[in-house]
């Protein structure tokens, strides 16, 4: 069965898993690890991520984050690529290192928030990784050390973990660790990375009560939560798409040339290096309309003077304005999807 769109918007939880091709390992050594974690740090400094919970196992990770501005497909894209890139070079091999399609899964914060990061960093210990839990206490590639305080990590968000046991942060802790220690003898966690239905609906007993009865429940292998959970995200989500149906993606020129219109500025000086306020606001438009809702790659936009990541600080500034651009570009596009 193919597999559903993407469910993201901003302030999202997801468990996301990515698995190396074929099976084959990701992590040959402690450069591997410390690069990809470089990488996570630059997405939590951009203010793309915020990150709970995480755990690196031989050929596959685990993240628990919260979706900022930036949809979560375009970080991800920039974490896999970057990380393929130097792991290729540095192990002279070619080809693909990542599995085509990260797996992700949108979670009910309230219900399975503290049941994910137990879960999460729990990996190490199951996958044998360590030799046992307290070994887990003090090992630098899983966040569970981070929220302990013995390898501190300033980009995983520990306070909003620890917060959940205590308003010391030594109460915390301690309560926050005998909570994990419980969770090593619950073994494999079925639903919380199982089939859709089990997932939506909490679990294989709760699975039973409704095959037993008539109630209605909505379930989708995309969403972690109960069934008012998975309609209220589906709707949501839907509502919030960033490309309307129908829609299509007008070319770069074209945007380019309406956006300038709007700001009263030349193509040439948008291209050009110089900081002039309408200047500024046009690379804001136009990087916002065409990462953010149009969701094409920042790297096509090629603006003289922009590092990528200059770009995605402009699209940011210009979600300020994104009903007005998006009302600016809607002719555009169905100018374009009517030829």
């Amino acid at each position: 069965m193919p597999r559903g769109p993407r469910l993201d918007a901003p302030g999202v939880l997801h468990h996301v898993m990515a698995r190396g091709i074929d099976r084959q390992i990701i992590f040959r050594d402690d450069r591997d690890r410390d690069d990809l974690l470089r990488r996570l740090s630059d997405l939590v400094r951009e203010h793309q991520l915020k990150i709970f919970a995480w755990a690196l196992m031989s050929d596959h990770f685990h993240l628990l984050v919260q979706t900022e501005q930036r949809p979560l497909e375009f970080s991800m894209r920039s974490l896999l690529t970057g990380f393929a890139t130097v792991f290729n070079r540095r192990h002279g091999r070619v080809g693909h290192v990542f599995q085509n399609r990260y797996k992700s899964i949108v979670c009910e914060v309230e219900r399975y928030f503290v049941e994910l990061v137990r879960y999460i960093h729990l990996n190490p210990v199951r996958g044998g990784i360590v030799r046992d839990f307290d070994a887990l206490d003090d090992y630098p590639y899983t966040g569970h050390s981070a929220l302990l305080g013995a390898i501190p990590r300033v980009w995983q968000s520990t306070d909003a973990v620890l917060e959940r046991f205590g308003r010391r942060v030594g109460w915390a802790r301690a309560a926050y660790r005998k909570f994990v220690s419980e969770g090593v003898l619950l073994g494999r966690r079925p639903d919380l990375v199982g089939g859709g239905l089990v997932r939506s609906c909490g679990g294989w007993d709760a699975v039973k009560e409704l095959r037993r009865g008539r109630e209605h429940f909505v379930a989708d292998e995309r969403v972690l939560g109960g069934s008012r959970f998975v309609d209220q995200i589906l709707s949501e989500v839907n509502t919030e798409s960033r490309l309307e149906e129908g829609s299509v993606v007008p070319d770069l020129d074209s945007l380019m040339d309406v956006v300038c219109g709007e700001c009263g500025v030349t193509s040439d000086a948008v291209s050009a290096p110089g900081q002039a306020r309408a200047v500024s606001r046009a690379r804001a438009g136009l990087a916002f309309l065409w990462i953010d809702y149009f969701g094409q790659s920042g790297r096509q936009l090629a603006i003289a003077g922009l590092r990528p990541g200059s770009v995605y600080k402009a699209a940011r500034r210009g979600r300020k304005e994104r009903d007005r651009w998006i009302a600016l570009v809607r002719p555009v596009s169905d100018k374009v999807a009517a030829r």
